[in-house]
């Protein structure tokens, strides 16, 4: 089991940037795909952006395409996700996750997430 903890989220205004991080303990997190989701009181949970345990691979949902960048440092058992040109369609909590995906990036489980971070984005 993976503990995963996230942080860095806040109150920004549209067009501001947040990094947000997720990390965790468990020296088995570089054995991991991992990916970052999102959700408002009532949705489902919508994907962000994944990345494979190496680092070669990522993937991004069209709607952060272009603005989010995922990244992970394996040697510090963390993932980032760089947000720039924040909008108010971004505000969401935000939880990081392990994945088990093909290789065309269709997420067949999520696995073990953190509890998030909240983003707000104000217009």
């Amino acid at each position: 089991q993976v503990r995963l903890v996230e942080s860095g989220g806040g109150l920004v205004q549209a067009g501001d940037s947040l990094r947000l991080s997720c990390t965790t303990s468990e020296r088995s997190f570089s054995d991991y795909a991992m990916a970052w989701f999102r959700q408002t009181p009532g949705a489902e949970r919508d994907f962000v952006a994944a990345i494979s345990w190496s680092s070669h691979s990522t993937n991004y949902a069209d709607s952060v395409k272009g603005r989010f960048t995922i990244s992970r440092d394996n040697a510090k058992n963390t993932m980032y996700l760089q947000m720039n040109n924040l909008k108010p369609d971004d505000t969401a909590v935000y939880f990081c996750a392990t994945i088990f995906a093909d290789s065309n990036w269709k997420i067949h489980a999520v696995n073990e997430r953190g509890t998030g971070t909240l983003v707000t984005v104000s217009s």
